[in-house]
């Protein structure tokens, strides 16, 4: 059985997709209403389809977001990139999912941020988020500063990744834990 637009909601994706092709030309479908601060720093995006509402925080002056071919974000995805967020060929992203490259102030090491400062006030610190090809990223998972997600991995719904995950496996929790890995003699999914 397929889905039926209604009659609404078919004009708003024939609008979104007119919009699409005139402002970004390699994607699939841009739906409206988009935020993208910092346009210039997108790179890729061909055959890319994101739901409505969709929010990116790029730095604007130089390319901080790879987007690899043929990925897709739902509803409300919110993508901070201000030194580099790398996102591989078909990737799924669900809806409400939040990756950042992007701290307010440091909490590791000797130069720590004093918490009596307004957390707004603290210096940014950055550190490379990179997700590989073939990872699914179910719904509300957030993807934290400095973590690497493997390819074939798949990130379970409301995770919070804060370590780096390796290929084809699946993790889940606050924070996310490896749970299941690819077992590729066997030709399935065993417990970590």
């Amino acid at each position: 059985m397929k889905n039926k637009y209604s009659p609404t909601e078919f004009i708003k994706n024939i609008y979104s997709l007119i919009l699409t092709k005139i402002t970004m030309k390699q994607a699939r479908l841009i739906r409206r209403p988009v935020y993208i601060r910092g346009h210039k720093s997108i790179v890729g995006g061909k055959g890319l389809t994101i739901g409505r509402f969709c929010r990116f925080d790029l730095d604007g002056r130089k390319q901080t977001l790879y987007i690899g071919d043929n990925c897709e974000m739902g509803d409300m995805t919110h993508i901070v990139a201000h030194e580099n967020v790398k996102i591989g060929n078909h990737v799924l992203i669900a809806s409400k999912c939040f990756i950042s490259d992007t701290n307010h102030g440091n909490y590791r090491g000797d130069d720590q941020s004093d918490p009596m400062s307004p957390p707004v006030l603290r210096k940014l610190t950055t550190s490379q988020v990179e997700i590989g090809d073939r990872v699914w990223i179910g719904e509300n998972a957030v993807i934290l500063a400095g973590v690497t997600v493997g390819s074939g991995c798949i990130i379970g719904a409301n995770s919070v990744v804060t370590k780096s995950v390796p290929e084809n496996c699946i993790a889940a929790g606050s924070p996310a834990k490896v749970v299941k890995k690819w077992n590729e003699v066997e030709g399935r999914w065993i417990k970590a």
